[in-house]
């Protein structure tokens, strides 16, 4: 509960100060146009049980918008300008604060703050070339070692591009899935750039191939990554051992009996 009272605290903090800070981004930023707004804020915590590191990730662009909230690199809400909710993520066990209410109406009220600090800043800044970067790094990896028949996950980590999203669509056998899939909101790097992860659940058949479809804007074609279910084979090594084991004890009883019977006469 204490990590949740930080998270509190942070909020709060961010809400009073994300116009100062936005104005401050466009009064330091020379040499480089902004397409995508964000605003970053973190508070450390000090519990019974440990440090913990709160962050909190307010952002726009002209099509999109975010509005996170992160303890200990986990992202536990976020707001879902499509669904038009606030969405908890909670895990079911962990106690759900009340300070959520009313967090995704701040929410909206920040985007419409950050897309008005856009529009400053691309009139500040409408004679620099706009950047783009794709994505440097696609990745696709199973959650648990595979076994034929047993559900899985497969996963897309896509990172190093800029702006935020990427647009990921999977295929199965060159069918197009969309049950079972899932993607996380754009979470920003060190250097700037973002990182995204899609999700398939998946119930491995050997032969099936898999594909992840990463599309930005940046990419004259997408990029793909394939995933292919190897056919396993069952394991014969004991079974042949065991065999061969009672073969060779068969024989050697067999010969013992022979001599004895032989040595009598």
């Amino acid at each position: 509960m204490w990590s949740l009272f930080c998270d509190w605290l942070m909020f709060v903090y961010e809400l009073a100060d994300i116009q100062r800070v936005t104005e401050l981004l466009l009064m330091t930023i020379k040499m480089k146009v902004w397409v995508l707004l964000l605003v970053l804020s973190s508070v450390l915590c000090v519990s019974a049980d440990g440090l913990h590191e709160t962050n909190s990730i307010s952002g726009c662009s002209d099509t999109d918008g975010e509005d996170v909230l992160i303890l200990d690199d986990e992202v536990v809400w976020y707001a879902d300008f499509n669904k038009h909710t606030g969405v908890d993520s909670l895990p079911a066990f962990a106690d759900h604060p009340h300070w959520q209410e009313g967090m995704y109406e701040e929410a909206v009220a920040n985007q419409q703050i950050c897309r008005q600090n856009l529009k400053m800043a691309r009139s500040a800044m409408k004679d620099f070339p706009k950047e783009r970067d794709a994505p440097d790094s696609v990745e696709i990896y199973t959650i648990v070692n595979v076994e034929i028949g047993v559900q899985n996950t497969l996963i897309c980590h896509v990172t190093g591009f800029y702006p935020a999203p990427v647009n990921v669509t999977w295929n199965k056998n060159t069918k197009k899935v969309v049950e079972g899939t899932s993607i996380t909101v754009p979470l920003s790097n060190k250097d700037g750039t973002f990182s995204q992860t899609s999700k398939l659940d998946f119930v491995p058949k050997g032969g099936d191939v898999y594909v992840c479809i990463v599309e930005h804007v940046s990419l004259t074609a997408p990029l793909t990554k394939i995933y292919e279910v190897d056919d396993v084979e069952p394991i014969l090594g004991p079974a042949i051992f065991c065999g061969v084991g009672l073969t060779v004890g068969v024989l050697g009883v067999a010969a013992g009996i022979y001599l004895f019977i032989r040595g009598r006469k």
